[in-house]
């Protein structure tokens, strides 16, 4: 799949799904901006790379926050010249049953998933309808179909299928492509928390999780990765509004 010489933004790139996608896009020949809230962790990973031969540059960001977007996304294209592949993955949890929800816990996570998602396309869009090229990856999650203690998370990641969709209808006129990925059970820190959070031994957890899954084991960051790098491709053209669901079957 190509994107060699493209210039991608992936957001919470500083560790887990996000950095490996970042690994892999660079290695597949992209230029890849990691934006990450914690710039020291998106530096990181910019070492990784361009020790590996890769091209990247380090940012720092709140997705949720307009004037670092704009600020940021003018800064890239300043720094790349261009601005070819967004990849919406910036996200947190902050899990409870509904009723010891709090606003702020609600509010957080809307704020980053959904309004992030939303101030970032918003952003790269202006550059992609330009250049009449682009491609918009955002990240859903098997939780947008209902997870007991998400109901703030499974709200956001409901919504950004809904405006997947809206922008691959709105932008497609422009040769850009929305689509999004949704991971099921994927070995991260964030996977970890919910371990935590249902007071379960994070091993044990997996070992659960891996019997329900049709194929016998849980995920990776990397398998994640190959299906946003399958998106981002100047191949997928012709594939738009579309979600695509990474979980081994469950």
């Amino acid at each position: 799949m190509t994107v060699q010489s493209r210039v991608a933004i992936i957001t919470g790139a500083g560790r887990g799904i996000g950095a490996e996608t970042a690994r892999m896009f660079a290695q597949a020949g992209a230029r890849v901006a990691v934006v990450d809230l914690d710039v020291t962790s998106a530096q990181r990973i910019v070492s990784e790379i361009r020790e590996a031969g890769g091209q990247a540059q380090a940012y720092g960001m709140d997705v949720a926050d307009r004037g670092q977007v704009e600020a940021v996304f003018g800064q890239v294209k300043s720094d790349f010249g261009r601005i070819d592949i967004l990849v919406n993955n910036a996200g947190i949890i902050r899990d409870n049953l509904i009723h010891k929800m709090t606003d702020d816990d609600f509010d957080q996570v809307v704020q980053v998933h959904l309004k992030g998602t939303f101030l970032c396309a918003q952003a790269a869009q202006r550059f992609m309808v330009e250049q009449r090229y682009g491609r918009i990856v955002n990240f859903s999650s098997t939780s947008a179909l209902g997870n007991r203690g998400q109901v703030n998370y499974a709200a956001a990641k409901a919504g950004i299928q809904g405006m997947t969709k809206t922008l691959a209808m709105e932008l497609g006129r422009y040769g850009i492509t929305c689509n999004a990925v949704a991971p099921g059970f994927i070995e991260t820190d964030m996977t970890r928390a919910t371990a935590a959070r249902i007071g379960i031994d994070f091993e044990e957890f997996k070992v659960l999780a891996a019997k329900e899954a049709a194929v016998g084991r849980i995920g990776t960051p990397a398998d994640v990765a190959h299906a946003v790098l399958f998106f981002a491709a100047d191949e997928s053209s012709f594939i738009t509004g579309q979600v695509l669901y990474v979980r081994g079957g469950v």
